[in-house]
């Protein structure tokens, strides 16, 4: 275990789905994957969010202390978003021994530079005001989203169970009649795994999610790509 990489991942609190999700997609053989909590609030809002900034590097530091980790990801995509990807880096690093930090923000931007992704259709759990920011950002790093959709939920149990068939048909019909080369799904929390090829088979465009694009970046900057599972084009 860890012979060929490891990884650290801190999860937040509240977070349901993107610890079975990291097992299911990062390498398997030889590779060592750590877990951290961060306090998270049950109710999702910009305040909320940033309040993990005083926090996050305590995170990274309950992380195993003898591992030199070769990536540690972040898993919160709007958190990113407030807290910013380099501050998030910096924190991490504070915390535990790392060579490369990542968070879903990052690793979507690498996701869809390798794709040749520059329009999204953005499918988001939470709040207009959440994903406004994380619009912003990512608009300021050359990714337009051509259209927005919302289950406006602002309640983070609740967004582990938004059901499967929910996503689909929601992801479908932002799509239509948009000029977006690919789908995201936002949030590491929301259950995407499953339904990511379904999308795909329908709309016949690469579907990007948090976790997916989290895992794939993660294994990328290890340069340990051998997925135990492969979702969607991004992992082809």
């Amino acid at each position: 275990m860890g012979a060929k990489a490891n990884f650290g991942l801190i999860a937040l609190q509240s977070d349901e789905t993107i610890e079975h999700d990291m097992r299911r997609l990062l390498p398997g053989a030889e590779v060592g994957i750590y877990t951290s909590r961060v306090p998270s609030g049950s109710d999702v809002s910009t305040e909320s969010l940033a309040q993990m900034e005083t926090t996050l590097a305590g995170a990274a530091g309950l992380l195993p202390p003898p591992m030199n980790f070769d990536v540690v990801g972040y898993g919160c995509t709007s958190g990113t978003s407030v807290i910013g990807p380099d501050n998030v880096a910096k924190l991490i690093s504070r915390g535990c021994c790392v060579r490369h930090v990542t968070e879903p923000v990052s690793a979507l931007i690498a996701a869809c530079r390798a794709l040749g992704v520059f329009k999204i259709a953005f499918l988001s759990p939470y709040v207009a005001d959440v994903s406004q920011i994380l619009r912003l950002v990512l608009a300021r790093n050359g990714l337009e989203t051509a259209v927005f959709g919302s289950f406006n939920e602002g309640t983070e149990a609740k967004v582990a169970r938004i059901a499967k068939q929910s996503i689909k048909a929601a992801a479908l019909a932002l799509v239509k009649g948009s000029h977006a080369d690919a789908i995201f799904l936002s949030c590491t929390n929301l259950q995407t795994l499953n339904v990511i090829e379904e999308i795909e088979a329908e709309c016949n465009l690469p579907v990007l999610s948090s976790n997916q694009v989290l895992a794939w970046h993660m294994s990328v900057l290890a340069k340990q790509t051998d997925f135990s599972e492969r979702v969607g084009k991004l992992m082809v």
